[in-house]
């Protein structure tokens, strides 16, 4: 097997975290996990109660993280030469791309992609995130999250804290409506 973002480097066999074979790359020092090493690896760690919904999304995380330079360039699988799917992972201060092989469905994870997905509470449920569910989910708390950071840049933190908090008490009144509705004349005036 060779690298996916540099062909011409066999992948080492080893471990990625205990009880996880990965193979990486000694140039990039990006790891491939066969789809049967992970499923063999998360099956102890899988919570049966699980949902896509009650998975959250990381954008509104503060982390330090430097996407590897090799973070943007295409890559085959090194198990059976698929192009690689990627899907992003959209922190407060960055982006980075994780891939997936759509035929064997192993994974490729760049330098510190796998110690980052681990911190964020996703390295338990890599496929997830490659489903239509999870991105429409993260595209709705993406957008979500841009609105609440452009309305606190127009009306303040403080102002903005109270709409938030009043917004949620009108969503969950079984006559919120009313509120808006009050809301919505006042402006009319």
């Amino acid at each position: 097997m060779f690298c996916p973002k540099h062909p011409q480097e066999a992948l080492l066999a080893g471990q990625l975290v205990d009880d996880l074979k990965a193979y990486s790359c000694p140039t990039c020092h990006g790891s491939w996990i066969r789809s049967e090493d992970y499923q063999v690896w998360q099956q102890p760690q899988a919570d049966p109660s699980f949902e896509v919904n009650s998975l959250t999304v990381p954008i509104n995380r503060d982390i330090s993280y430097q996407p590897s330079r090799y973070d943007s360039r295409a890559g085959l699988c090194p198990s059976c030469g698929f192009y690689l799917v990627r899907r992003r992972i959209t922190l407060k201060q960055v982006t980075f791309f994780i891939e997936r092989c759509p035929g064997c469905k192993g994974i490729w994870c760049d330098d510190g992609e796998w110690e980052m997905l681990d911190k964020l509470g996703l390295s338990t449920c890599v496929p997830v995130l490659f489903t239509d569910e999870w991105q429409s989910h993260a595209r709705i708390a993406e957008a979500d999250y841009r609105e609440r950071v452009a309305t606190a840049e127009k009306l303040g933190p403080e102002i903005a804290e109270k709409l938030f908090e009043l917004a949620k008490l009108l969503e969950e009144h079984p006559s919120g409506d009313f509120g808006v509705a009050y809301l919505m004349r006042r402006f009319e005036k």
